[in-house]
């Protein structure tokens, strides 16, 4: 009965066109009090728990920030102009640099929207430019901003882990092979696509432009390591590196490339200067500029258009877990799991439930939220079933990646319609054939587990 209620009033609501996160928060608490002999009181204490007990949590509004730096920065069209220097003399190099910089670009921001904003705007553009059909360009850079949740570090698996209590670090591991492997099957099948249709490709620019664009480049690359690098390391927790981000991120789109902040307008010193004199011309600007970009309004606006964002996610967060509190205390999660495990379902033929469960559920609701509410239900069961936490979270995360792309709520297909300036049924088309890639790749990494484990295992031996 309560479980009945809890899910027709989360329906109700939703249906209804409430906001998701007010809509757990609601249902939550109708059942509490109308079907539940839990007290009102540990809605209270349940939502201090959620924002100050995951200590997790505490790195998605600091890659938040980190991301918002880069976007606004030029970090994007650097990297695209090194991906471009890398592999854009192979046939269909253009589309197989813009997955190159999709790729570099989700290793730094962790988020998917993000991701195809920042690469399609520049990209989706240069392609048709260059002689590409605009339906293949958006297609390609829509599929390949998924992995912006898929390539650590990631705000999902942050958000996977403080649902399940799975070690961070590790989910940041099990992902990196994987999004590898998916943006190489995705430049694969734009070589195959580019020599069946005669799309173009560009002139190889030369080792030393390549060195030179990798050098200018190098400012977000570095990023990259020194997240990863300080996690995989041991050196520092996800928390710790995501709070390093964000002021790397910082210092390098206000100090080092100046595409924002007060520097933005100092003209730097001319070539085949002395270092000294070098250092004398622009020590003083650079100590004028440090207590003027805290009060800088570009600044000021990255900074609150980053803290929006970051409430918003954890306060649908803080009400996704007040559900799931719901959920243990009626036991529904065990409940389910003791029906499936008497229906004698093997571990091959749940993970088959599971995935079509998510892949419908992500028609409707956003990534974190779909997390928050079905882990708690599904990870009882698979842990009884055998299956690995970790092997799980990255099952659960590549369905995220396709729910980017699945209308109504695919939000990836929204910001392509924005930056194309087609409708919604224009980008699903495009979409589709990549799509199949996708699913292809749910596959793999579902029935073979080492493609998730190896690298944990591979550390923690």
């Amino acid at each position: 009965m309560t479980i009945a209620m809890l899910f027709i009033c989360l329906f109700i609501c939703m249906f209804i066109g409430m906001p998701i996160a007010i809509a757990l928060g609601l249902s939550s608490m109708t059942t509490i009090l109308l079907f539940s002999n839990d007290s009102l009181a540990s809605v209270a204490l349940k939502l201090f728990e959620a924002t100050s007990e995951h200590y997790t949590l505490l790195a998605i509004p600091f890659f938040i920030l980190s991301s918002a730096f880069l976007s606004t920065g030029g970090v994007a069209k650097r990297l695209i102009n090194f991906a471009v220097d890398c592999v854009g003399h192979i046939r269909g190099g253009l589309a197989m640099a813009s997955v190159l910089a999709c790729m570099l670009f989700a290793a730094v921001s962790g988020s998917s929207p993000a991701t195809v904003a920042a690469i399609g705007t520049i990209v989706i553009a240069g392609m048709v430019r260059s002689g590409y059909p605009q339906s293949f360009a958006a297609g390609v850079i829509a599929n390949a901003g998924t992995l912006g949740i898929l390539i650590p570090p990631s705000i999902v698996m942050l958000v996977y882990s403080a649902a399940t209590e799975v070690s961070a670090s590790k989910m940041f591991m099990a992902g990196l092979i994987p999004g590898l492997l998916m943006g190489f099957i995705l430049m694969l099948a734009i070589y195959i696509a580019a020599r069946i249709k005669g799309l173009p490709s560009q002139r190889f620019p030369g080792f030393r432009q390549l060195a030179r664009s990798g050098m200018v480049a190098l400012g977000g690359i570095m990023l990259i390591f020194i997240v990863l690098g300080s996690i995989y390391g041991g050196v520092a927790s996800p928390t710790e590196a995501a709070a390093v981000a964000a002021v790397y991120g910082y210092l390098v789109a206000v100090f080092g490339y100046r595409d924002i902040g007060p520097l933005k307008t100092i003209t730097w010193i001319n070539k085949g200067e002395r270092f000294y004199c070098a250092c004398t011309r622009n020590l003083i600007p650079l100590l004028l500029a440090l207590p003027r970009s805290v009060i800088d309004p570009e600044v000021r606006k990255v900074v609150l258009d980053a803290a929006k964002v970051a409430m918003m996610l954890l306060f649908i967060i803080a009400n996704a877990m007040l559900f799931a509190h719901v959920l243990t205390t009626e036991r529904i999660p065990h409940q389910i799991a003791e029906a499936i495990i008497a229906w004698g379902l093997p571990a091959w033929g749940f993970l088959i439930i599971m995935n079509l469960l998510l892949l419908a559920a992500g028609n409707f609701m956003e990534p974190s939220a779909i997390l928050l509410i079905m882990a708690p239900i599904l990870f009882p069961i698979a842990i009884q079933l055998g299956i690995d936490p970790i092997h799980l979270g990255i099952i659960m995360v590549v369905n995220m990646e396709i729910g980017m792309l699945t209308p109504p709520v695919g939000l990836n297909l929204f910001v392509t319609a924005g930056i194309t300036g087609q409708n919604m049924i224009w980008v699903i088309k495009a979409c589709l054939p990549w799509l199949g890639l996708l699913l292809g790749f749910l596959l793999l990494i579902t029935y073979i587990p080492q493609i998730s484990l190896f690298l944990p295992e591979l550390m923690y031996q």
